[in-house]
C-alpha cells in the first residue's frame, strides 16, 4: 500500500520501520516540529524524523495540520492509507478521510480503556494487570473510532512503564501489519467501541511526582513503575530531595510508621502504609546520578527510625 505515516517520539518508529520492512510504500512522513532537549538546549528532530531521513523518506513537519496547505499536501500524495503513531496532534475530517481506506492509528491501551496521552503510564500506575494495543479506524472524536485489531499482554509485577513502552512498540508494529494485511484483503472488521465514560489517560506532570507512603505498599510500587522514566517518584528525606527508581516488595516484619526506614544495612527497605514493606533497589539524590541503594548508603549512612517525607 501507499501510505503516509504520521508519529513524532521513539514510540512510533517501529511501526515506521515495519511497515518500510513490509514493502509498503510509505509516501511522506508527517511528524511535529523539531525542540529543543536537555539541559543546552539543543534543537534535535523527533525520532520518527530521523529514522524517515535513514531511509530516504520526505518528512514535513507542519506547526499546525489545520491548515489547508497541509491537508493540501496530505491529499497530493495519493495515499492508500493514513497511518497515526503517536502524532500529537489532532486530525480534521478533511484529513482523516484523505486517504483511500481513511486513517488509522496505533494505540497503546485496551480501548475504550485509557483514551489520551498516557495510556502506558496510567496503566501500571493503577496497578493494571494487563495491557496492550489497539489499531482502530479514526473518526473526529479522542480516540473514538472503530477498534480493527486488539492485542493484549499481562504487565509485569515488577515492569515498569518504561519496559511496557519498549515492549506495547514491538506489539503495535506487529499488530499494524497484520491489520494492514486484513484492510488489503477486506477482511478487516469495523468493532465499535463501547459507549459510556471510560476515563481519560492525561499527560503526566512533575506534580504526579510525590511518594505518599502512607498508602499501601503496592500503589507506591506502583507510582515508582509507572513514572519511570518521566517524570520519575519522588521523596524527601533529612530535608533532601531523592528520586526513587526502582523498588520492589519484600517479606519484612515491621510495626512502623509509614516512610520509615527499617533496614539499611546494605539495603534500604521502609515501611507502608499497610504495614507492608518495599526495599528501595535505585534511587537518585538531588544534583546526582541514578545509582544502587548500597552504593548510596556506601557514602550516606541512614539510621532506622528515619522517615521518608512528602515533598511540595
Amino acid at each position: 500500500m501507499r501510505i503516509v505515516f504520521m508519529g513524532t517520539p521513539d514510540f512510533a518508529v517501529p511501526c515506521l520501520k515495519a511497515l518500510v520492512d513490509a514493502g509498503h510504500d510509505v509516501a511522506a512522513v508527517f511528524s511535529q516540529p523539531d525542540k529543543p532537549v536537555g539541559r543546552k538546549q539543543i534543537i534535535t528532530p523527533p525520532p520518527v524524523k530521523q529514522t524517515a531521513l535513514e531511509y530516504g523518506i520526505p518528512v514535513y513537519q507542519p506547526q499546525r495540520v489545520k491548515d489547508s496547505d497541509t491537508a493540501d499536501i496530505i491529499r497530493s500524495l495519493s495515499a492508500d492509507l493514513n497511518v497515526v503513531v503517536a502524532y500529537g496532534k489532532i486530525l480534521p475530517k478533511e484529513v482523516l478521510e484523505s486517504a483511500k481506506y481513511g486513517s488509522v492509528n496505533v494505540h497503546a491501551s485496551l480501548l475504550p480503556k485509557y483514551r489520551g496521552a498516557a495510556p502506558i503510564q496510567w496503566a501500571v500506575l493503577n496497578g493494571d494487570k494487563e495491557s496492550g494495543v489497539t489499531v482502530m479506524q479514526m473518526d473526529e472524536g479522542l480516540d473514538t473510532g472503530d477498534m480493527l485489531n486488539v492485542v493484549t499482554t499481562p504487565i509485569g509485577e515488577d515492569e515498569t512503564s518504561a519496559e511496557l513502552f519498549d515492549r506495547l512498540s514491538e506489539i503495535g508494529a506487529k499488530a499494524l501489519i497484520d491489520t494492514i494485511d486484513m484492510i488489503a484483503a477486506g477482511t478487516a472488521v469495523r468493532t465499535p467501541q463501547p459507549q459510556g465514560d471510560f476515563g481519560y489517560a492525561r499527560m503526566l506532570t512533575k506534580a504526579d511526582c510525590a511518594i505518599d507512603f502512607t498508602q499501601p505498599a503496592d500503589a507506591v510500587h506502583n507510582k515508582v513503575r509507572g513514572l519511570q522514566t518521566w517524570p520519575v517518584a519522588l521523596a524527601s528525606l533529612n530535608g533532601k530531595r531523592i528520586k526513587i527508581h526502582k523498588t520492589i516488595h519484600v517479606d519484612f516484619p515491621c510495626a512502623a510508621k509509614a516512610g520509615e526506614v527499617v533496614c539499611s544495612d546494605k539495603r534500604l527497605i521502609v515501611c507502608c502504609g499497610d504495614g507492608n514493606c518495599l526495599e528501595i533497589l535505585e534511587l537518585q539524590p538531588e544534583g546526582k546520578k541514578r545509582m544502587s541503594a548500597s552504593a548510596y548508603l556506601a557514602g550516606n549512612p541512614i539510621k532506622t527510625g528515619t522517615l521518608f517525607e512528602g515533598v511540595d
